[in-house]
């Protein structure tokens, strides 16, 4: 666990002359994994989420801002052993972070009961999405079905007459197929579910090898993406099986697939070089901060911390009605520009095609190539109750 304080007044005459709620201090939870092979997901989200915290001049909505960060090592039952810590030892304002969605699934219940408000800086479960929404959960990434809807979309326009698909076996994997073949109409040759974490893929890609398909759609986020693309160039199969993915070839992962991972394609709602002030600000500032190019899980954290601070400027921590009602206007400058929120909490935004490159200083980065999905809203919206 680790504790890290907003910066406050150098002196009481400054002090003195902060407005008197300004004066009370905010805690934030920082939940996420930041251990093990999906650990540099969670560093990405925290030093997202912390640079905002820092561009808001270390004080969201103007309160000294005090981070508890704490790992869940990606394991569900530690997950929930210290967001109850968080809870009720530290009694924290908010929990934000949240890599992995088994853990959020293991933690939501808890925190929507104890009615603090969590802000999902990754995790997108459909049960939370749809009848499970809470007026205490808001995303500030994306509905895990999402992405890949987008993947499905682009191969279905492009005329893609099969496909073989393989995703983690946990909440997040199983979402992932479901929402690729929910906009994908052409055959799955198969569909296969791997072990979390698993670190060899050798007998999977030899069955994949032998179904001879079109195209491949994978979702392996973290160390697993690192495993299967340099497997699956290793195998050979790059040049005769076009590999496509989300959340598997991205600035976490790229630097450690190298050659293995250009010339794939991805779909996000976020790529570094859109073109929006925020966005430039944000990508500029993180390069010069950590020297290595920021992802779209340090994006979606940079926009959790600039929601908070511009909800928490116009609200405050003891209105919890007012707070909502400022966190659902989503007024602040987004890193993917426009951002609104739909009836359960999550962003209806656009959704990009990109492809793995070198750039101009010889850095693997993910390029935009036009939008797929624009204005997208999830499928499991319907469900919620919420009406606002």
């Amino acid at each position: 666990m680790k504790r890290i304080l907003g910066l406050v007044a150098a002196t009481a005459m400054a002090a003195f002359a902060v407005p008197a709620e300004a004066q009370q201090q905010l805690k934030v939870g920082f939940v996420a994994t930041f251990s093990g092979p999906g650990g540099a997901l969670g560093r990405d989200l925290y030093d997202g989420f912390m640079l905002g915290i820092e561009q808001s001049g270390g004080r969201l909505g103007g309160l000294t801002t005090e981070v508890i960060r704490e790992d869940d090592q990606l394991r569900p039952d530690v997950g929930l052993q210290v967001t109850q810590k968080l809870l009720q030892r530290d009694r924290v304002d908010i929990i934000t972070g949240v890599v992995f969605s088994n853990i959020m699934m293991a933690i939501y219940q808890p925190i929507i009961e104890s009615q603090t408000f969590v802000i999902s800086a990754n995790a997108g479960p459909s049960e939370i999405a749809g009848a499970r929404c809470s007026p205490f959960f808001f995303s500030t990434s994306w509905q895990n079905d999402q992405p890949h809807e987008a993947m499905g979309a682009h191969l279905q326009r492009r005329g893609v007459g099969a496909a073989y698909i393989m995703a983690p076996n946990y909440q997040a994997g199983r979402d992932a197929l479901t929402g690729f073949k929910r906009q994908f109409k052409g055959r799955i040759l198969d569909e296969v579910y791997t072990t979390v974490n698993q670190p060899d893929y050798s007998a999977e890609l030899t069955a994949l090898r032998a179904a001879r398909p079109p195209a491949t759609y994978v979702f392996y986020p973290g160390g697993m993406g690192v495993n299967f693309v340099r497997q699956y160039a290793q195998a050979g199969l790059t040049r005769r099986v076009p590999l496509y993915s989300a959340f598997t070839v991205d600035a976490t992962t790229v630097d450690a697939q190298g050659e293995a991972a250009l010339g794939t394609f991805g779909t996000a709602f976020w790529t570094y070089d859109l073109a929006t002030g925020t966005n430039e600000l944000f990508v500029r500032s993180f390069l010069q901060k950590h020297n290595r190019m920021p992802s779209t899980y340090a994006a979606q954290a940079y926009d959790s911390a600039r929601l908070l601070h511009a909800a928490l400027t116009v609200s405050n921590l003891g209105n919890k009605d007012a707070l909502r009602d400022a966190l659902r206007k989503a007024d602040f400058p987004s890193v993917r520009g426009p951002f609104r929120f739909n009836n359960n909490h999550f962003p209806i935004q656009n959704f990009y095609l990109y492809e793995t490159v070198r750039d101009a200083q010889g850095r693997f980065v993910q390029a935009n190539r036009g939008v797929v999905l624009e204005n997208h809203r999830d499928a499991y919206a319907s469900q919620c109750a919420m009406r606002w």
